[in-house]
């Protein structure tokens, strides 16, 4: 599976983004498609994610400003982000974590990544 992120760049405070990820390659479907964020010397932590079904969870840190949907372009999703503070300020990774077959009664799942694009937020 082949993750390519568009979008990010500079942003003031208060501004919005939008980012988005467009899924290629062999699967099935997504059991999860999100995205990630990780600061220099920081662990990476989940932002925002649509899981199978259709439900969004997001981190605490960005409920309200950030909303996640899937793009017009099948196997694509999308990132608003909105009202954007300084510490919204990372690379960005998109995350999936795809099936790729039932396996004896499991799925066969593959996690993989995006090359991941910087955002930054200051004035």
């Amino acid at each position: 599976v082949q993750l390519v992120e568009f979008g990010g760049g500079l942003a003031q405070p208060g501004g919005s983004l939008s980012l988005s990820c467009a899924a290629s390659g062999r699967y099935r479907s997504f059991l999860s498609f999100g995205w990630y964020r990780q600061v220099s010397g920081k662990q990476r932590e989940s932002v925002a994610t649509l899981l199978i079904g259709g439900a969004a969870r997001y981190a605490d840190a960005v409920k309200g400003r950030f909303t996640i949907a899937k793009g017009n372009v099948t196997d694509t999703i999308i990132l608003q982000m909105d009202n954007l503070k300084p510490e919204d300020t990372a690379v960005y990774y998109c995350h999936a974590d795809a099936i790729l077959g039932i396996n004896n009664g499991a799925f066969d799942r593959v996690q993989s990544w995006g090359r991941g694009t910087q955002v930054t937020v200051a004035s």
